[in-house]
């Protein structure tokens, strides 16, 4: 199994330790470069972690997990009107993408009020499309626990809810994280962006509880590879200006590419001596026509 890393330090020989995660069977999945500092976030095998750290330490550097590097959220908002967005909303997903994940603002159509408030078919396989759901609600607690749950009652994937009750228990979601609610003002005093922590904390273990549990039945290949080699035999990609053109996910890839005009290149690509096509699922993505890869299981093959 993979962990993923923050590397922060100079510039000065970070090519050193590029090497040694390609050499340990690791990848470089994104690298900033600010002036002098570099920012790299690094998937490696978790037994070599201790002999990365030594390395780091010889370049005068600092590393931390983040469990939520390689996954893409969906932050969903009743609506995007002014009553739901922007706070507390855009402030937790920003803080979402400094843990490393990929985050997508969603606002449902007819998310608001109580006995009106739905989730079309069409949102709900939007927000599958991701590796993690967030539903950012409000502040009354009868509100919450009788009407809202329905709209997330049917979803397949992991959910977490954040509200302003301290304490609630909602049927099928994976966790709730209280006193957050709604606010006029961005997260500026110390209790909130200890509560932003938080939520990213929660969302990174049940990242790392994922990859656990698929690990029982793991990935023909590592998607951290069909990204690599995306990235290798598909030039076009660097040409995109959306962010993360290629966007990693835990059981995949997520391509910022027509899907028409892409999908039988990228299908016929070879990875380890297969066709990708022979190893995942490729469909169309109902975000922009973008392209959406899933990997099959080992035991698919078997």
């Amino acid at each position: 199994m993979l962990k993923y890393i923050v590397f922060e330090g100079g510039t000065y020989k970070h090519e050193k330790l590029i090497e040694f995660v390609e050499d340990i069977g690791g990848y470089l999945i994104q690298k900033n470069i600010v002036g002098l500092d570099v920012i790299m976030h690094l998937a490696i095998p978790e037994e070599e972690f201790d002999n990365l750290n030594k390395l780091v330490i010889e370049l005068k550097g600092k590393i931390r997990e983040a469990p939520l590097i390689g996954t893409e959220i969906a932050v969903v908002a009743p609506s995007l009107s002014r009553h739901h967005l922007p706070h507390p909303v855009c402030d937790i997903a920003e803080n979402l993408r400094r843990h490393g994940a990929k985050t997508n603002i969603i606002g449902l159509a007819r998310g608001v009020g109580q006995k009106i408030a739905h989730i079309t078919k069409e949102e709900r396989l939007l927000i599958e499309e991701h590796d993690i759901a967030l539903f950012v609600l409000g502040n009354f607690e009868y509100c919450i626990s009788k009407f809202k749950s329905k709209l997330f009652n049917d979803i397949s994937i992991p959910i977490v809810v954040t509200g302003k009750p301290d304490k609630l228990i909602l049927p099928n979601v994976n966790g709730y994280i209280g006193g957050v609610g709604r606010f006029s003002e961005r997260a500026r005093t110390m209790d909130m962006i200890n509560k932003l922590n938080e939520i990213s904390e929660f969302l990174g273990k049940i990242a790392e509880k994922r990859r656990r549990e698929m690990d029982l039945d793991p990935l023909i290949v590592e998607p951290a590879l069909v990204k690599k080699e995306i990235e290798r035999q598909i030039p076009e990609v660097n040409e995109v200006l959306s962010p993360n053109p290629v966007t990693l996910k835990i059981d995949g890839i997520r391509v910022k590419l027509p899907y028409n005009e892409y999908k039988d290149k990228i299908a016929s690509m070879e990875i380890e001596g297969k066709k990708l096509i022979e190893i995942a699922n490729i469909n169309k993505s109902l975000m922009r026509d973008y392209i959406l890869i899933k990997i099959l299981p080992e035991s698919f093959f078997a």
